[in-house]
């Protein structure tokens, strides 16, 4: 279910006033967040943000934002489930196949 029109986008604060200050400074350095659910504006545009990827919060995969991730969330972009392969014989699995 989407967010209310009338509330308008979720954003998270601590965020928003490091976007702001890099963008003040004309900075470009990498800003490490937990806020998943924040969802992407137009003044992010060009910034590298780190997304915390993991349950425990100590990985955080950078995310280059673009013109086409604006109205997204963060979260979608950093995945937090990595595929092994499924499973099948030892030998399929040795061989590559």
């Amino acid at each position: 279910m989407s967010r209310s029109l009338k509330k308008g986008p979720f954003v998270d604060q601590n965020l928003a006033q490091k976007i702001t200050r890099l963008n003040t400074t004309r900075e470009k350095r990498v800003i490490r967040t937990w806020a998943r659910a924040s969802t992407i504006y137009p003044e992010m545009v060009g910034h590298t943000v780190a997304v915390h990827a993991v349950h425990d919060g100590r990985k955080h995969v950078p995310v280059f934002i673009s013109e086409n991730m604006v109205g997204h969330r963060l979260g979608e972009f950093a995945p937090t489930r990595h595929f092994r392969g499924h499973a099948g014989s030892k030998t399929e699995r040795s061989t590559g196949r």
